[in-house]
């Protein structure tokens, strides 16, 4: 099992890391929910049949990690209101580094006008670059949910960064689906 999970960790710990961070917006956080997703899989390992890809295997992991990190957060709604504020931890990642156009800050600032599945969906279509079937795999959905639910979350960004552009930004409820 030990060479299994070093394989494991070595294959896809960043991918981890990166999706655990841009669902809870904190570094520690996300090191956090990361090592309770390896308790899991370790805890699981045997059973894992191989109907998916491991990697789709582990962010399925990782997202019911993330959902119920949230829900046991009693400020969950509070947080969600105010959006996601980019806390100052022990400096940049590497990816927030990368991020310096001013359009793609705007558009990663108004994912958090969007619901919690709206996120999930860009985050794993467009940031981790999987596919819809993929995608659906991951969060147990249909491919016409995902379909629509990107389709969705991409026509409310749209929305926010013209609103934006426009001088019109303002803070609105998030709506939680």
């Amino acid at each position: 099992m030990d060479s299994v999970f070093d394989e494991l960790y070595e294959k896809y710990h960043q991918e981890l890391f990166q999706f655990l961070f841009y669902m809870v917006r904190n570094r520690e956080q996300a090191e956090d929910l990361v090592q309770e997703v390896y308790i899991k899989v370790l805890r699981s390992y045997d059973r894992f049949e191989g109907r998916s890809s491991e990697k789709t295997w582990l962010l399925s992991i990782a997202k019911h990690v993330a959902i119920d990190f949230f829900r046991k957060q009693r400020s969950f709604r509070t947080k969600i209101m105010n959006g996601w504020k980019v806390q100052d931890d022990k400096g940049p990642l590497p990816e927030e580094i990368a991020v310096q156009r001013e359009e793609i800050q705007l558009m990663y600032r108004c994912l958090s006008h969007c619901t919690v599945d709206q996120r999930l969906v860009v985050v794993l279509r467009f940031i981790q670059g999987l596919s819809v079937a993929e995608t659906a795999e991951t969060l147990g959905w249909t491919e016409s949910k995902v379909k629509t639910t990107q389709h969705r979350a991409l026509k409310r960004l749209k929305q926010q960064m013209e609103e934006a552009a426009k001088g019109g930004w303002h803070h609105e409820k998030i709506p939680m689906e």
